[in-house]
């Protein structure tokens, strides 16, 4: 069972944040800290203690915007231990995400926060850990002091499973805490961030995390193909293909991507037979 420590500088959030925690029968403990200085003095204590010392923290929930260090600094010191707690982000800012990953995250919760979506995070967190990773199972230890059983929260799988449960022609984001349904014929292309992409459609972008490559191979029926290492383009919405001084670009409405030498000569080919088809 995971021991976590929760870190946000208001108040309200963090008590809530804590609660939600608490109710995981998978998080045997969850204390709060609602500064980086205290934050940073309790997961220095926990590291001298040992992994199996009495203060081990497995997860650090962290808030992006605080005074002082933000999250992303407090993220960063912890990557210098030579055995430093896993990282979820939980913050109301959705353009981190990219950061997040580069600093290894577990995973990314945007605020406010739904129960079901924290249960997934802390699942992410489990399988790292080697822990149990499926739906909450209750643990038969008995509960830690100080935290408050609650109903097993419902499990939803997160945006990277929901392309393929919810429906075949949409695919799930999350912005704000709430998860709307893109459908996938209004996506012209999607960029590849980290382990994370993001599907430009017409009217916006959505950030999934979802890797190119798996989208690519779910994709290839519906007409996307890889046009460059970063870029996955409907064919459909090519307007133009532009040839310059050896260099191959396309223009998606008013993007103009870049195409790889390895992808030009098979790009031009699958346009010549879907115009003549």
């Amino acid at each position: 069972m995971l021991r976590v420590l929760a870190v946000d500088d208001e108040k309200p959030l963090l008590e809530e944040l804590l609660y939600l925690l608490r109710s995981d029968p998978r998080v045997h403990s969850a204390e709060g800290a609602s500064d980086a200085t205290e934050a940073l003095r309790r997961v220095t204590r926990a590291l001298e203690s040992g992994p199996e010392g009495p203060d081990r923290i497995d997860v650090v929930f962290l808030d992006i915007h605080m005074a002082g260090l933000t999250g992303l600094d407090i993220a960063r010191l912890l990557a210098g231990f030579a055995r430093p707690p896993l990282i979820v982000f939980v913050t109301a800012h959705e353009g981190f995400a990219v950061q997040a990953f580069d600093l290894k995250a577990v995973d990314y919760v945007l605020k406010p926060v739904r129960p079901e979506r924290l249960a997934e995070a802390v699942r992410r967190a489990c399988a790292q850990l080697g822990g149990p990773a499926g739906a909450p199972v209750r643990s038969q230890a008995p509960a830690a002091a100080g935290t408050r059983p609650a109903p097993q929260p419902p499990h939803r799988p997160g945006p990277e499973v929901t392309v393929a449960d919810r429906a075949a022609d949409q695919i799930a984001v999350e912005l704000g805490g709430v998860t709307r349904f893109v459908a996938i014929a209004d996506i012209a292309y999607v960029e590849a961030q980290g382990d994370y992409a993001r599907l430009h459609t017409d009217g916006g972008s959505h950030l999934v995390r979802i890797p190119l490559s798996t989208l690519e191979q779910r994709w290839a029926a519906r007409g996307f193909v890889r046009i460059h290492r970063r870029h996955l383009v409907a064919l459909g919405r090519i307007d133009e293909l532009r040839l310059d001084a050896g260099t191959t670009s396309v223009r998606v409405g008013a993007a103009e991507l870049q195409v790889s030498r390895r992808h030009a000569r098979e790009l031009r080919d699958l346009l010549m037979r879907h115009a003549t088809g």
